[in-house]
């Protein structure tokens, strides 16, 4: 009988299947698309094409998330970091003071969150910073600030030889902006820069740490102008950048171990691989990604516990993650799906951007954490090294006491909103990253469509589409099924079917104005065993991971007392209005889950009306488990979480039932649990 019902029901799917015009795919079809500029011949082509901004409107929280950028940090820096200062500044005027990696930093973010908001004001600020830039060009083509205090003692710089790392994010500024706009002055502008680079002998160009390790920058932004002029002399450029940077392709090894060049670095020899179409460099960025998560990444949230140096041995949880290491790590994950179509790339962009980086900001986005780890039970401006590598207060809450991450989280969010749509191929349109959003995208044979995108994912399991066309049009559409969800669901008009994880759905037809589709992925609670690190486990619910909630009592600091020594601030900032905080835990957190009672649902609460979820009080998911406190787990020596307890540290004999939330909204968060 059992066996009649498995048929009937296996009949039954095809028949319900049969006539829907939805297949799964790997991968993206070759080809090149007709209405988007995009890497082709000689060079391997692209398998996505990133949308110009202005074709995506971000709407739902990651709209709200970059509201709270602009009124926050991001969007008022340049009145208080004394880098941003106009007067005397090196990226506004010649023999300016104040000029180093601080202005594209920052611009990188406030002009891309400008442009995705379409906020006039950010906007005007913005252009005001660009139009200097393209100004600053010399006849030989260089551009930016010239030699100064800064870039003379730079190791391996000669003296009066320019620092090339601050250009390689101002270029993508330039990038964006000519996206926006289409500055006919942008291509010109970034063809003599690269005549100038070109023509420095080799042991002159990329001599110093930051652009010996990062050139990659350079090379992607080389690709994204043969894209647009094509000139064969590029290719041979290509070829100097990767033969006069850091070797990123040492099979068992990394250059060095700085956790921010790690992030945004991995990627260039799969950027190399789209021009010498050579798979051992593309497998290169595999395996640095791979290698650095074997030896420091057996942690939830989709990073590697390397504070700001990866140290032999310090592995554990409580190891962090510098806050623009997040944001560098995202945009790596989304050149890396323009370049592989792999959906691997949009699984941890998704797992960084949900479970780590929101909970490094303060709810109100107006000051952030240099450091923030998956276990972090203290977050105050005082030293805990050796237990965090960096040595200073680098874990409160603070508006600017680090002139990396305070200048360059900005471009997070703006840079995550614009990927969540591509052009494919074959003329067609891809969903791979979910939000909310209305995307203007051109297909087919010409026309533009609108296709909106409803959800509240990854808080709700069901994304919906609906596709506005001035006329019929036949293209394909591209849904990504994640690799967690074992039974995901679509439908559409001709009805609809089940599809497998971890790939793409395919639904080619003619659209008429009005059709929609429905995507649902339902999310189950799944565990994840770090065995090098005793054993722990993680709660995983679909693309969330779960964390303790523990009370957290905010404690609010004068930032000028809490802040690092090589912090400036503009003369007149005021201070009062950009606290520091310290955040206390007021509730135990020294558990271990017994995994023997499963960890469940509790609870849904109503959507925030504020559209931010990422906090203690407006999480919209709660779960209970069963844990037993580890009476020796503490602080340690310096005060900071120490390492997890060992398998046969005693646990307490009394169970507790205790709540968990999504790791993205608990800034305090014990995320690697030791098991009972």
């Amino acid at each position: 009988m059992k066996k009649i019902l498995l048929l009937a029901g296996a009949i039954l799917a095809m028949a319900c299947s049969r006539g829907i015009p939805v297949e799964t795919v790997d991968r993206f079809p070759e080809g090149i698309n007709a209405h988007y500029p995009s890497v082709s011949a000689p060079l391997l082509p692209q398998q996505l094409i990133k949308l110009p901004y202005g074709s995506i409107r971000p709407e739902g929280w990651i709209r709200r998330q970059l509201e709270l950028q602009k009124n926050g940090l991001c969007g008022h820096l340049g009145e208080i970091s004394a880098w941003l200062q106009k007067e005397n500044n090196a990226w506004l005027s010649e023999g300016g003071e104040w000029g180093w990696e601080e202005v594209p930093y920052w611009l990188r973010g406030y002009a891309a969150t400008g442009m995705m908001l379409e906020d006039p004001a950010m906007l005007e600020e913005s252009k005001i910073w660009i139009e200097a830039i393209l100004s600053s060009q010399r006849e030989d083509g260089y551009f930016g600030p010239a030699p100064n205090k800064r870039t003379r003692i730079m190791p391996g710089k000669k003296e009066g030889c320019p620092d090339y790392w601050p250009n390689m994010v101002a270029l993508w500024i330039l990038q964006d902006y000519y996206e926006f706009t289409q500055d006919e002055r942008v291509i010109p502008f970034m063809l003599k820069y690269f005549r100038y680079l070109d023509n420095l002998p080799d042991d002159e160009l990329y001599t110093s740490y930051w652009e010996n390790s990062r050139a990659g920058d350079n090379l992607w932004s080389v690709a994204w102008l043969y894209a647009r002029k094509p000139e064969p002399w590029l290719l041979a450029f290509a070829d100097k950048i990767h033969r006069c940077m850091a070797d990123w392709t040492i099979p068992a090894s990394l250059p060095n171990w700085h956790n921010v060049n790690i992030a945004e670095c991995f990627r260039e020899p799969a950027t190399y691989y789209l021009f010498k179409q050579d798979s051992s460099l593309l497998w290169a960025t595999y395996r640095n990604y791979n290698l650095v998560r074997r030896a420091y990444g057996q942690v939830p949230g989709g990073m590697f516990g390397a504070d700001e140096n990866a140290r032999n041995g310090y592995i554990d949880p409580r190891q962090g993650t510098e806050t623009c290491g997040f944001a560098e790590q995202m945009a790596s994950d989304e050149i890396l799906l323009l370049v592989t179509g792999d959906p691997l790339w949009a699984e941890n962009c998704e797992d960084v951007a949900f479970n780590s980086f929101p909970a490094a900001f303060m709810p109100d986005n107006r000051s952030l954490r240099y450091i923030t780890s998956p276990n972090m039970t203290v977050s105050d401006g005082l030293n805990h090294s050796p237990s965090i590598q960096n040595r200073g207060p680098f874990l409160n809450m603070n508006p600017f006491s680090s002139r990396c991450c305070q200048h360059n989280h900005g471009f997070g969010w703006p840079y995550y909103a614009a990927h969540l749509v591509f052009a494919t191929p074959d003329n067609g349109a891809a969903v791979v990253l979910y939000n909310a959003c209305e995307a203007r995208i051109t297909v087919g044979n010409g026309t533009e469509v609108t296709l909106k995108e409803q959800t509240r994912y990854p808080f709700e399991e069901t994304v919906r589409f609906t596709v506005s066309v001035p006329e019929e049009v036949t293209f394909p559409l591209y849904l990504r099924i994640p690799s967690w969800c074992s039974n995901a669901w679509i439908r559409i008009p001709e009805g609809s079917r089940d599809v497998a994880g971890g790939q793409y759905a395919r639904i080619e037809r003619t659209w008429e104005d009005g059709d929609s589709v429905e995507l649902e992925l339902p999310m189950e609670i799944s565990y994840r065993e770090w065995a090098v690190n005793e054993h722990s486990v993680s709660v995983d619910y679909g693309p969330l991971t779960l964390s303790l909630e523990i009370g957290e009592e905010y404690i609010r600091e004068d930032s000028r007392k809490v802040a690092i020594g090589s912090s400036r601030w503009q003369d007149g900032a005021d201070a009062e209005a950009w606290p520091s905080w310290s955040i206390r835990a007021t509730t135990p957190w020294n558990y271990a889950l017994d995994l023997t009672k499963p960890v469940q649902l509790q609870e849904r609460r109503p959507w925030p009306s504020d559209d931010n979820p990422f906090t203690l009080s407006s999480v919209p998911l709660r779960f209970t488990a069963t844990a037993a406190q580890v009476p020796s787990w503490g602080l340690d020596e310096t005060g900071f979480t120490d390492v997890l307890p060992e398998e046969c540290a005693p646990r307490s004999s009394e169970s507790e039932t205790v709540t968990l939330i999504p790791m993205g909204a608990a800034r305090l968060r014990i995320s690697a649990f030791p098991q009972r």
